[in-house]
């Protein structure tokens, strides 16, 4: 355990940038996005064509002005469709989409991970970044532990940004987003969903909301657990593996339940071989939606579909052959991955 938060906070100190809320974003009133412009850079970007420097830098500034209203719990009506890692893989998020609904029809919960690992990290986060701009109701963005400056510096959406742009003007404009993405959300006050799990430091939901969101993810602390958390088959908490966040069990999952009137968690952050996995009688899901994960897993992915009466529906969905036949000009990290 020592060594790997050793490891961990020499990765999590790798040319550490620390967050700028303005220098690079600027004021809104210094740029103008329309609907039109959005509209173009999501046509763009369902073609896996990356838009403009500039186009981003104004697309975060938008972006910003509208998730900096939200709250650490974002609540989000039903029907409803929860999605867990999606890594870079953006050709199967395109057959997400049509496995799912499309984008204003849907109201979508992305539960984080959104780059790292897969070859198109800048094009599915801007892509997802554009719909959240051209449609804010339907789209939720959560932040997951990937969305850090440090994880990003060595899981490849750094190295990413660099090779397609040139400079990390755009890795810097969407890192400094996600110090303003959501820490969770709330689907029709019944489902809680979150990136990891659950932390000691919290009980109540009413505590994640006065959370102070606008950073870099921490080393440890409430932020950290929500992200790096692990449910397991233990009693109450237990050190983790992956050095950073805490294992948690079932009574955990129950109290928290309980004290909060939620019926289920839903969250990310565990490759699971057949796409979602239940624990703690149905108390627990974990959703994951990236297929044969980095290129070589043999992973099905699974969205979680909920109706307006809160039935679940898992849809299954594999690799597409345009994910297959990709190799994206980049590299994939050889980092170990206990993160």
């Amino acid at each position: 355990r020592d060594s790997q938060r050793r490891a961990y906070r020499r990765c999590a100190t790798f040319s550490c940038v620390r967050p700028c809320a303005s220098r690079h974003l600027g004021a809104m009133a210094d740029a103008h996005v329309s609907s039109r412009d959005v509209d173009e850079h999501i046509s763009s970007l369902k073609q896996c064509k990356i838009i403009s420097e500039d186009a981003v830098k104004a697309l975060c500034e938008k972006a910003k002005e509208i998730l900096m209203e939200e709250s650490n719990v974002h609540h989000v009506p039903i029907p409803a469709v929860v999605v867990g890692d999606i890594h870079g893989q953006f050709y199967d998020l395109l057959e997400l989409f049509d496995v799912g609904g499309q984008v204003p029809s849907v109201n979508y919960v992305f539960m984080g991970d959104f780059v790292d690992r897969g070859y198109y990290s800048v094009e599915t986060f801007l892509l997802l970044l554009a719909l959240k701009v051209r449609y804010p109701k339907r789209v939720t963005l959560i932040r997951g532990n990937h969305e850090s400056r440090q994880i990003t510096q060595v899981y490849g959406f750094y190295d990413e940004c660099l090779r397609k742009y040139g400079s990390v003007n755009v890795w810097r404009y969407c890192t400094e987003i996600f110090d303003y993405l959501s820490l969770s959300s709330l689907i029709e006050d019944k489902i809680f969903c979150v990136h990891g799990g659950l932390s000691p430091s919290i009980n109540t939901l009413d505590q994640i909301r006065v959370i102070d969101r606008k950073q870099e993810v921490p080393h440890d602390g409430a932020m950290c657990d929500l992200m790096w958390s692990d449910p397991e088959d233990i009693d109450g908490w237990g050190l983790s593996p992956r050095g950073a966040g805490y294992l948690f069990g079932g009574d955990v999952v129950a109290q928290f339940s309980s004290t909060n009137s939620i019926d289920l968690i839903a969250r990310a952050h565990q490759l699971v071989m057949e796409g979602y996995k239940h624990m703690f009688n149905d108390t627990l899901v974990t959703v994951w939606s990236a297929p044969n994960y980095c290129y070589r897993c043999g992973n099905d992915a699974c969205i979680l579909a909920l109706d307006d009466q809160l039935v679940r529906n898992f849809k299954i969905f594999k690799e597409v052959e345009s994910t297959k036949a990709a190799g994206g000009g980049g590299q994939l990290s050889n980092v170990p991955y206990f993160l």
